[in-house]
């Protein structure tokens, strides 16, 4: 019998900002991400270890780009999107006061049913961020 493929998770994230130099400022002051790769195009940032946040500047990427291992093909995004960083039960309290020492607002708060919490707040270029606790999902 064939085995059938899997993936092993999600390895990157993308979101299409007016000002990458600004937004790795955010991300980093807030989240202490390390970045593994910046230009004028795009800043990628280490998330836990495993995944990669990608902050593009808008239209920067409509065009496919040549590297020396291949092509990379064209894409864009606009809107304000969502992106949601898992975090401990035990840190909501510590995020409430970072996120204030930051002057950042948060915009809402949702207690879910199977017991997790989520702070909502927007970033620099009001993409919706969220901090969830477990409990938010039946996999988390």
């Amino acid at each position: 019998m064939a085995i059938s493929p899997q993936v092993d998770g999600v390895l990157e994230i993308s979101l299409y900002v007016a000002d990458v130099a600004r937004s790795k400022r955010f991300y980093e002051s807030l989240f202490q991400l390390e970045c593994l790769l910046e230009d004028e195009r795009l800043c990628a940032l280490a998330v836990g270890g495993k995944q990669v946040l990608l902050l593009f500047r808008r239209q920067g990427s409509v065009n496919s780009v040549v590297i020396p291992g291949g092509t990379i093909p064209g894409h864009d995004g606009s809107g304000e999107l969502h992106i949601a960083f898992s975090i401990a039960a035990s840190q909501l309290d510590a995020w409430r006061k970072k996120l204030e020492e930051q002057h950042v607002a948060i915009e809402s708060t949702v207690h879910w049913p199977r017991g997790g919490e989520s702070l909502y707040f927007r970033d620099p270029d009001n993409h919706l961020v969220e901090l969830a606790t477990p409990g938010v999902w039946s996999i988390y």
